[in-house]
């Protein structure tokens, strides 16, 4: 006997604003039967197949010691510097750049309301 993972929640003072920001990360979308509004307390978004959720939930009190559990992500198409750019873009705060000079390595990111994520290389930069 197994469990399996239903959805990963991650607590938020905003829980509309973070589900916007990370599904603009992700490719993720709501439920188009039942949106995620501004003002909800609780917000999830979905992977293109459904296999993958995130929820958000409203908590009182912000973020305040280095984050137990992150997400590792690498950029679907392009590379670690071009998604890096994108994601920037969208919000994200760069915390801490751990790059080798020969490629390897990571950056670490930190979403709107500080929780830290890092970006990987793309497979084709690791040659897989």
């Amino acid at each position: 006997m197994t469990a399996l993972i239903s959805h990963t929640t991650f607590d938020s003072i905003d829980a509309f604003t973070q589900s916007v920001f990370w599904g603009q990360v992700l490719g993720f979308q709501e439920d188009p039967d039942d949106p995620n509004l501004a003002g909800e307390e609780e917000c999830m978004i979905f992977s293109a197949d459904g296999t993958q959720r995130l929820l958000f939930m409203e908590v009182p009190n912000a973020k305040q010691l280095k984050n137990r559990v992150h997400l590792d992500l690498k950029p679907a198409n392009g590379t670690l510097d071009e998604e890096l750019a994108r994601l920037l873009a969208l919000g994200a705060r760069e915390v801490d750049d751990l790059r080798n000079p020969d490629g390897t390595g990571w950056v670490v990111l930190a979403d709107p309301e500080g929780n830290e994520f890092c970006i990987l290389r793309s497979d084709a930069e690791r040659g897989i």
